[in-house]
């Protein structure tokens, strides 16, 4: 009986990087899980000079024991970003990474360096949203989205601000083992599966202070018990005993996008885990999270993840 190869990973670390990107790489893929039953992953740590000290914000040191000839024999390569956004990855740097046959990903700023060595050149492609119209300038052949959570363009997935290198990383645990595998992981970590909205849900949003008693918490949890009956605007003001334009105004400013907006994400959401059972028709899932017919849950799932619910169940069903 033949065993399956470990996938293996490769992590860039640099002089001066900030460790939160990296430790989500680890966190996903460095981090033993036999109780998944599914071949994991290896990771390698990889470095222009391995065995070098290598200063990190916060006043620690990496010492990575591997070269950048490891890059371009592994299967994933992610570059949890760059020491300079206004700076060109090293020709060293540039030569290893077009000589990837892998898969390239980019965390925040990561995606610099991807498009220094021309690899985003017509490509969509994102990054933080501070660095999206810097990244346009300095690359005009890379499609600049600075809306979304991440993208993936043909195998180059670029991810957004920091915490989305999380959806980065549960987004190439779906794609190589399926809806129901990255669900468990992400439960493990204690984050949502999928969030909707993209990263222009964050951009300069003032997120109120939770006040006492939190009217707007309450009305968002009821919300989620009821997701399969039909709720408006009023309802959920009504839940949180608020005027419906004083509730509009102080969800959106605490959560950052609109109330119906938000509930449409959840009950997006919501459906995934359906989408994996092959045996439950599109038609009773969109009935079961609230769509008042298919053809509205198929257009908010589009808009949303990108996909077909047809389309998302072929690629990451369980």
């Amino acid at each position: 009986m033949m065993v399956a190869k470990p996938h293996r990973v490769a992590v860039l670390v640099y002089e001066g990087m900030t460790p939160f990107e990296f430790g989500v790489v680890v966190e996903v893929f460095g981090l033993p899980r036999p109780e998944l039953d599914v071949p994991w992953y290896t990771l390698d740590v990889c470095a222009e000079t391995p065995g070098v000290p290598l200063r990190a914000v916060g006043g620690f040191g990496l010492v990575a024991e591997h070269g950048l000839d490891v890059l371009t024999s592994a299967d994933t390569v992610i570059i949890p970003g760059v020491a300079s956004v206004h700076g060109d990855p090293s020709p060293a740097l540039v030569a290893a990474l077009r000589a990837v046959r892998g898969r390239l990903v980019s965390i925040c700023s990561g995606a610099f360096a991807l498009a220094g060595a021309g690899l985003l050149d017509g490509l969509s492609a994102t990054t933080h949203w501070r660095y999206a119209d810097l990244l346009a300038r300095r690359y005009p052949l890379v499609a600049v989205d600075p809306d979304v959570l991440y993208v993936d363009d043909g195998g180059v997935i670029t991810g957004a601000g920091s915490a989305a290198g999380l959806d980065v990383c549960l987004h190439l645990v779906r794609s190589d083992h399926g809806a129901r595998i990255a669900n468990t992981v992400a439960r493990r970590l204690v984050i949502p599966p999928h969030r909707d909205g993209g990263q222009a849900q964050f951009i300069e949003a003032a997120v109120a202070e939770p006040e006492v008693g939190d009217p707007i918490a309450e009305s968002m949890a009821w919300a989620l018990g009821r997701l399969a009956s039909p709720l408006t605007l009023a309802d959920l003001a009504r839940a949180a005993h608020l005027a419906p334009r004083t509730y509009q105004r102080r969800f959106t400013a605490r959560v950052g996008v609109p109330p119906i907006r938000w509930l449409i994400g959840q009950r997006i959401a919501a459906s995934l885990p359906m989408l994996e059972s092959p045996d439950l028709p599109v038609e009773e899932i969109a009935t079961a999270v609230g769509f008042e017919s298919p053809v509205t849950y198929r257009h908010h799932f589009a808009k949303a993840l990108r996909t077909s619910p047809s389309g998302y169940r072929r690629a990451f069903r369980g």
